[in-house]
């Protein structure tokens, strides 16, 4: 295992920066999830540290060793791409050993690794099979199973579950996280899903057009996001972004389409130079409440469309000008056109500048 530092990391294709000034300590058999949408920059870092790539600028650190001018092979890496590239005239089993052969270890430490690894990843059953007879499912456990028999300081994975079914990725996560907390080994995961991120991830580091927006875990990132762009790609749905401004301890809506105030204990998070400024308010969807016409903390909305789930409905309202998403127990089931007041749940509301886009409580 190993603890990866990576400083100021540049990397540029011609004039285009992919990745810009990223900075990231993983921590010893810590589990890391890049985040971000196609295009972010987290599979030009993966390379990066795998050694697939040389940075413009900055320097990559397995423990104290400078490893910015080794190659892959020296880095002491495993790394396991989208696709599963296995040889196709090798059984499992011989797949699986390929790396330890090509390093001459001798066959009887051979079959004692794999033998171990087969057992591990639940494979020994199809270990003279060669890979054009596995489902992708089993084909993916033996690419991770080549991987991991080489016993590396560092695992590093391209969006491996991206071409399975979703019943297939869900038994995988569960494989994944058991898998890197038997072994232990210090991991880096590249993924679009923040499904997968959050399931998986110590911490996730979310990016976007190259540069991290935030580090954190998952619950850090989701309830206490740091940004808008954090706010919205981060759970599913995102979190709901009304314009909004501050005005005598109330939140206003664009045209006055709502008001109510803001109770003590976040008043006295708000910087006092944000009187009429314009914010925009963000809101979970399970963070919504129905309340009475009585309520003085209630926002007047109306139903826009409902949507049944099985195990919970997603109701959207017509707040203002403004399409909110409300998550609500199966049972609830409104009418389309219908009258309705919600409050936000006590700590629940996040405010961030229009402007910045910064999250500024």
């Amino acid at each position: 295992m190993a603890k990866v530092v990576v400083k100021n990391l540049t990397k540029k294709f011609g004039n285009l920066v992919a990745v810009k000034d990223l900075n990231l300590t993983v921590e010893e058999g810590e589990f890391v999830v890049l985040l971000g949408p196609s295009g972010c920059g987290k599979t030009t870092t993966l390379r990066c540290i795998a050694g697939l790539e040389h940075p413009d600028e900055g320097e990559i650190y397995f423990d104290d060793t400078l490893v910015n001018d080794l190659s892959p092979s020296t880095r002491n890496i495993a790394f396991v791409f989208q696709f599963y590239a296995l040889y196709p005239y090798l059984s499992v089993y011989d797949n699986i050993a390929f790396p330890l052969r090509a390093e001459r270890i001798p066959e009887k430490e051979v079959r004692e690794r794999v033998n171990s690894i087969l057992k591990l990843l639940k494979i020994e059953d199809i270990k003279d099979k060669s890979p054009k007879k596995l489902t992708s499912g089993q084909a993916q456990r033996v690419a991770l199973g080549r991987a991991i028999v080489r016993r590396p300081r560092v695992f590093l994975l391209d969006e491996p579950l991206s071409n399975l079914d979703a019943k297939f990725r869900e038994e995988m996560r569960l494989e994944l996280r058991r898998l890197q907390s038997h072994i232990g080994t210090t991991t880096i995961y590249v993924t679009h899903d923040q499904a997968e991120a959050v399931s998986l991830a110590d911490r996730i580091v979310v990016m976007n057009l190259g540069v991290v927006q935030q580090i954190g875990t998952p619950r850090e990132v989701y309830s206490y996001p740091r940004n808008l762009f954090v706010a919205n790609f981060i759970g599913s749905p995102g979190m709901n972004l009304i314009n909004c401004s501050y005005q005598s301890g109330k939140l206003v809506g664009e045209n006055g389409s709502f008001s109510f105030p803001i109770d003590d204990e976040t008043k006295t998070k708000i910087p006092s130079d944000l009187q009429g400024k314009r914010l925009v308010l963000g809101v979970r969807p399970e963070d919504f409440v129905f309340t009475s016409d009585k309520d003085p903390e209630g926002i007047g909305c109306e139903v826009y469309i409902v949507e049944p789930l099985g195990t919970e409905n997603i109701v959207s309202l017509k707040i203002g000008e403004s399409i909110v998403k409300v998550k609500t127990p199966p049972a609830f089931l409104p009418q389309v056109g219908e009258k309705l007041r919600v409050k936000i749940k006590k700590g629940k509301l996040r405010l961030f500048n229009r402007e910045t886009e910064e999250n500024i409580l």
